[in-house]
């Protein structure tokens, strides 16, 4: 992409070194501006300490100016090519600061990973770019969680007539779930089939982490057909909605956590694309399962739901009480007695939060990275806290995170996973999202905070600045600034109630600020 920007490296510098005082005092103001907001501490180092990743290697734009990413890198070499769909679907800063790039990973993903007559989404796009011509291998989270990822692009963006152009292609990439012998074959709302996902195998049998990614892409797809006029979908999407939620609350909601029923795959039929073959026919009750554990992401899909905000996609209640049993099960304040098979992110006297536990019996061969600690997979759990106002234990999860990754034991700028500056640790951005209660709907002009006094920063992906709350007796004075980009807005909310009104089609430019006491 830099190469059709410029000629040669004195093209760049006779560019950009004129450019250098301006470009330095625009990251000054956004550096700056952030961290004098009132975010913990913690919360300040996750979200902006990660952002380095989008600068590394990891990520690459090609000549067209799409953006790309591995998953992370190895001293070398990229680790795992392709913009891993069930891996970049935890990561949120490209779509809060840079939603163009955002955008061009939808079309990527909708346009070229996707094929266009089976529905098969490839988790893992190949270079060069050949339209249409995804038949490959899918990812049961990857796939479901691109859905939820175009929606919440969408709403960032206002852009419908993106919606528009790409409505078709994100139908065939739900409907792939409805094939025969596929991940809901028999439309009952659930998912059962052959789901490889992030933890590297398949899953057979209904668990939480693809059923609840499910729910969230059926109530994305919903609202996205209601936006264009397609009321069959609609229908279909609500009505397998309503039936899988009811299903995962009543079914794999154990009284603590949500678990898995593991299905024999022995004897069944598995639709193209859904099965990788490693451990497909191992046996009546097949390995690399999570069976009835406790797994520390098991609510990446409702964590994502609020993100977008979609709503609670399964109770309430029993997304808090999970909360509490991942804390209860999966936390350790040390590891020194802690055995570990596999790769150590985490060791000796350090506090984290493990991949999963089981508490009611675990299976002879779990899934392979059971043992291990992996910040995106931290973060998914400790940033779902925060949306449940178990503020202190989600902070105390991230404060580890920070702990180990504080300069001495470990570069603050470089969390591993399977490579260094790993593209799942940018979730970590949402902390700021769960902690101000910022939503905002580029379609519907509004814009969201909590009612929490104080100085938070804020962005949707074309614009960012500050928005200040302030008491004053029983009433709140709320200040919203703009500090970079354009922000459309005609609708200001703070809290549940207190709501104000700008005039209609009003965009706020940099330098402008709405004041209102409620």
């Amino acid at each position: 992409y830099y190469t059709t920007r410029y000629a040669d490296a004195w093209d760049v510098a006779e560019k950009a070194v004129p450019q250098l005082p301006q470009l330095e005092n625009e990251t000054l103001l956004f550096v700056n501006s952030f961290l004098k907001s009132d975010y913990p501490e913690a919360v300040k180092e996750a979200a902006l300490f990660n952002l380095s990743t989008l600068r590394s290697q990891t990520v690459f734009r090609t000549e067209d100016g799409r953006m790309f990413g591995w998953e992370g890198v190895m001293d070398n070499e990229g680790s795992c090519a392709g913009s891993c769909t069930h891996v970049w679907n935890y990561e949120q800063a490209t779509a809060f600061l840079f939603g163009d790039l955002a955008q061009t990973m939808r079309d990527v993903e909708f346009n070229y990973a996707l094929d266009s007559t089976s529905g098969i989404m490839q988790f893992r796009v190949g270079l060069p770019l050949n339209k249409g011509a995804g038949n490959g291998m899918a990812a049961a989270d990857g796939q479901m969680g691109t859905i939820m990822k175009f929606y919440r692009d969408w709403q960032l963006s206002g852009n419908t007539a993106f919606l528009q152009k790409n409505w078709s292609k994100i139908k065939r990439a739900l409907a792939f779930a409805w094939v025969p012998d596929g991940w809901d074959g028999n439309l009952d709302g659930v998912m059962d089939g052959a789901q490889h996902n992030t933890m590297d195998v398949e899953y057979f049998g209904p668990n939480p982490q693809m059923q609840i990614w499910y729910l969230g892409a059926l109530k994305a797809a919903e609202k996205m057909a209601e936006a264009m006029h397609d009321a069959t979908f609609a229908q279909l999407g609500e009505s397998l909605f309503q039936i899988g939620r009811a299903w995962a609350d009543q079914q794999l909601f154990n009284g603590e956590y949500y678990e898995q029923q593991v299905m024999t795959p022995v004897g069944r039929k598995f639709a193209k694309g859904t099965v990788s073959g490693w451990n497909s026919t191992q046996g009546d009750f097949p390995p690399f399962q999570l069976a009835k554990g406790c797994l520390v992401d098991q609510l990446v899909g409702q964590f994502m739901a609020h993100v977008c905000g979609l709503g609670y996609l399964v109770k309430p209640q029993n997304v808090q009480t999970s909360l509490r049993s991942i804390l209860k099960y999966n936390y350790r304040a040390t590891l020194t007695e802690h055995f570990n098979n596999m790769r150590s992110y985490a060791l000796a006297d350090e506090p984290a939060l493990l991949m999963a536990s089981w508490p009611k019996g675990r299976p002879t061969v779990p899934f392979p990275y059971f043992a291990e600690v992996m910040t995106g997979f931290e973060y998914t759990a400790a940033i779902g806290m925060l949306y449940e106002n178990m503020t202190d234990d989600g902070l105390k999860c991230i404060q580890n995170i920070r702990y180990r990754y504080d300069g001495a034991k470990r570069s603050p700028f470089d969390e591993a996973e399977c490579g260094h500056h790993y593209a799942r640790a940018m979730i970590s951005w949402a902390s700021t999202l769960a902690l101000s209660g910022f939503q905002y709907s580029g379609v519907e002009k509004t814009l969201h905070f909590n009612d929490q006094p104080g100085t938070y920063f804020w962005s949707n992906g074309y614009a960012w600045g500050t928005c200040t709350k302030q008491k004053q007796g029983t009433q709140l004075k709320t200040t919203l600034s703009v500090l970079h980009g354009q922000l459309p807005v005609q609708t200001i909310q703070i809290g549940n109630k207190k709501v104000h009104e700008l005039a209609a089609n009003a965009v706020l430019k940099v330098g402008e600020k709405v004041e209102f006491v409620r």
